[in-house]
Formats: C-alpha cells, sequence, structure tokens
C-alpha cells in the first residue's frame, strides 16, 4: 500500500480533500451501514447522522463505554460502535480534522483491518488542515495500568512507539510480540492490513449472546486450535499487529502520547483506561 499522500510524521494538521464514502456489513448488528468521511476545518473527529439535522458530536475519550469485543462511544442520544478500525487508520494515517457522517449505530466491519479505511482516505487525498493540531501529551513519570493479568505501560520518550505481546493457548497464535516505532507510512505498510481474529470454539457462545451477527470468513481470521480456517495471513503475526491496531484506534481520542506504550494482553477496556490516564495528565 502506497502512503506518498499521507503525512511525514504525527506533528502537521490534516485533513481530507475530498469526501469518501465505504459501506458494508457491521460486526455484531449484522446490518449494512454507510460512512461519509469529509474535510473539515474543526480539530478532532466529529460525528453526525444521514438521517438527522443534529450537529456534529466531537470524539472524546470520555465519551467511551465498557462494551464486549470492541470499543463503543455513547454520543448524546445517540450511541455508535466498533469504531476502533475507522479511528485508527484516521489516526495512524496522521489526519486530525475530519467529519465522519453514518447511517446507523454501528462503523462496517469491511475486511476486518483498518485497510480499506485507509484506501478511503488515500483515494480522498489529504490537505493540510487551516486549524493546528494540539501538541503531542506529554507524560514526566511512567504510567502502569492493568486488569488481571493484562498490563499496559506508558514511559516517557522522544517519539510514539508502540510494543504489543500477546499469548494464547492456541498453537497457532502462541506467544507473540512486535514493535514499532510509528508513522503513517509504517502504520499504513505494517498495521493497518492486520485483520481481526476470533476461535472457532468460541463461535457459538458469541452468537448466543447475540454477538457477531455480520462475522464471516471473509472478514475474520478463525483459528481452530492448531490452525486457521481461512489462511493465508498476511502477515505471520497477524494477531499481535492486530492488537497493536486496537490500540492506536482507542487511542486516537486522546491523541498519541510522546512515550512508549507497551501492552501485554491488551484489550479495549484497558486501553481505554490508559486513555483515560492520559486525559487526565493533560487537564
Amino acid at each position: 500500500m502506497a502512503s506518498a499522500s499521507l503525512p511525514n510524521d504525527y506533528q502537521g494538521a490534516w485533513t481530507l480533500a475530498r469526501p469518501a464514502l465505504r459501506r458494508g456489513v457491521c460486526l455484531h448488528s449484522g446490518e449494512v451501514s454507510e460512512v461519509h468521511l469529509l474535510p473539515s476545518q474543526q480539530l478532532g473527529f466529529h460525528v453526525s447522522w444521514i438521517d438527522s439535522n443534529e450537529p456534529p458530536v466531537t470524539l472524546k475519550a470520555d465519551q467511551v463505554r465498557e462494551s464486549q469485543l470492541c470499543t463503543a462511544l455513547e454520543l448524546g442520544n445517540h450511541k455508535l460502535i466498533t469504531v476502533e478500525h475507522l479511528l485508527a487508520a484516521l489516526a495512524g494515517c496522521g489526519l486530525t480534522h475530519v467529519h465522519i457522517k453514518v447511517s446507523g449505530e454501528e462503523i462496517p466491519l469491511l475486511d476486518g483491518s483498518a485497510l480499506c479505511w485507509v484506501d478511503a482516505i488515500t483515494e480522498a487525498g489529504v490537505v493540510q488542515a487551516n486549524t493546528p493540531r494540539e501538541a503531542p501529551l506529554l507524560i514526566k513519570e511512567p504510567l502502569v495500568l492493568h486488569r488481571g493479568e493484562s498490563v499496559i505501560t506508558a514511559t516517557p520518550a522522544k517519539c510514539f512507539s508502540l510494543i504489543g505481546v500477546i499469548s494464547f493457548p492456541y498453537p497457532a497464535i502462541g506467544n507473540q510480540m512486535m514493535g514499532i516505532e510509528l508513522t503513517p507510512e509504517r502504520f499504513v505498510n505494517e498495521i493497518a492490513p492486520a485483520r481481526t481474529f476470533g476461535f472457532l470454539d468460541q463461535l457459538e457462545t458469541l452468537m448466543a449472546a447475540g454477538l457477531i451477527k455480520g462475522g464471516g470468513l471473509e472478514n475474520a481470521l478463525v483459528c481452530d486450535g492448531d490452525h486457521w480456517v481461512n489462511p493465508p495471513l498476511r502477515f505471520e503475526d497477524e494477531p499481535v499487529r492486530h492488537k497493536l491496531l486496537d490500540l492506536i484506534g482507542d487511542l486516537a481520542l486522546v491523541g498519541f502520547p510522546q512515550a512508549q506504550v507497551i501492552v501485554y494482553k491488551g484489550s479495549h477496556g484497558l486501553h481505554t483506561d490508559l486513555a483515560t490516564a492520559l486525559l487526565n495528565l493533560s487537564t
């Protein structure tokens, strides 16, 4: 995936040159939804609904609500779920000013990665915004947060870098680790293509809970113990890369800190804990 039209780093303020549209099936509801990505000169990511005259809502970290298997936002009278791949693509590509217009209450899964959103962004092109972006979040001392055996840390650093570690009892995944000093180009080439994944022995339980109605072999990797049901993988370590993709999306609402973030067995809840801690430091 070429990224020549994207910013070189996360220093400037950028918006879309033209609108872009994507439509697809949603992971949990199974419904089809539509997303319009529109240029904006207002700092931040802003959501409005296609069938409503209500003004756009600016997305913030304190709108995140606990939700199983995805990131969910409470936006006044609306909710919007499964936002993490889209937000990862916007922030990972360096965009800072974007209006998102949606048709429903869930963002479509597309191919299960952020690649289709990156394609939409590069299709639209990017231009500098007229208002500056906020300075990166600075931390003076390490942050350490945990949920059970899952741990996330943020340590002061010269730039934003990530290290992800995962461990699963399934031989097809096992123990994986990846580190990356993030730039828009590296995000596009090394993180964005990584797809969401699930486990064959958990599908019936999730479906009985009313989840993953739109999940399928075309939009998620499925692991059956010692092998993948729908190979080939895009990367040998695609699962840990996707976990970093989720983390990037969950940090998009507070901005990337000038820190090295290390996460062991991450989850959306744990990522949100870090986002909240970073937000508290900036206020």
